[in-house]
């Protein structure tokens, strides 16, 4: 089978985010980037069906030339060939989609496995997009019962079920009140939830063989998409500073102040 799975570039989440003075960006200034973690785990899922099914993982991401780098992490994890989308201007979820669309048609897979949401914009929103542009069935939020300590987690077994005649899988998500099953026949998106699985960490010889492997770069205007956006970001703001804590003498005092300054009992 072959995979298709996304790289989105984002700031590590251990770096010290501000925001500009007028507002209009966050200062990139001496951040550090890494794979987006809900995609990290989507090429960890891939490798897993890629390598009990005897398939092929392509992994996408769309930016600047910097953008290669979290491809070639991705190569390094064991994805066999990359797709590089070059554009350096601001996108929306719906220019994301579009190319991504444009990069589903051309690859032909038979899964397109993505991050649930992103880190930085934490939006939700380009698996849907993607599922609806593309007319596919999806599968949101993929779980699984066993947790990251169990033998099917360290024997690396796919929690993405393929059926036996290869036409549909199962996927676990996680829902209000406990996991759901879903069956979704292929070709299908899955979006991929933090407790899906543990993605590997790339080999010496894994880093060293990524270096070779291929890397095919696309335009927005070679795919056909018009990636102006429709949404703009007006202003960003840092959340206000939160207020020092105290320490009170009692228990009679601390549900006093619950009560009468916080009101919440």
């Amino acid at each position: 089978m072959k995979i298709l799975v996304t790289a989105k570039r984002v700031e590590d989440p251990e770096s010290k985010i501000k925001v500009k003075p007028d507002g209009s960006d966050i200062v990139k200034e001496g951040l550090k980037y890494k794979i987006n973690p809900f995609d990290e785990i989507g090429v960890e899922e891939g490798l897993r069906l890629a390598a009990k099914h005897t398939g092929e993982v392509v992994v996408v991401s769309i930016g600047g030339k910097e953008v290669q780098e979290q491809l070639r992490h991705a190569l390094a994890m064991g994805a066999n060939r990359a797709v590089w989308v070059n554009h350096t201007g601001p996108l929306d979820q719906l220019g994301i989609a579009g190319l991504l669309q444009k990069v589903a048609e051309k690859e032909k897979p038979d899964i397109v496995l993505l991050g649930k949401q992103s880190i930085d914009d934490d939006q939700n929103q380009v698996g849907q997009y993607l599922a609806e542009f593309l007319g596919w069935g999806q599968a949101t939020f993929a779980s699984k019962v066993e947790s990251l300590e169990s033998a099917e987690e360290k024997n690396k077994t796919p929690a993405v079920v393929l059926s036996a005649d290869k036409k549909s899988v199962q996927v676990v998500r996680e829902v209000d009140n406990g996991l759901a099953t879903l069956e979704v026949q292929l070709p299908a998106i899955v979006t991929t939830d933090l407790r899906l699985n543990q993605p590997r960490y790339a080999s010496l010889p894994g880093i060293m063989k990524a270096k070779s492997k291929p890397i095919e770069e696309l335009t927005p205007a070679g795919l056909g998409v018009d990636v102006a956006p429709k949404i703009q970001v007006l202003k960003l703001a840092s959340p206000p500073a939160r207020k020092a804590g105290i320490k009170v003498p009692d228990v009679a005092t601390l549900v006093e102040k619950l009560h009468n300054e916080a009101k919440v009992v």
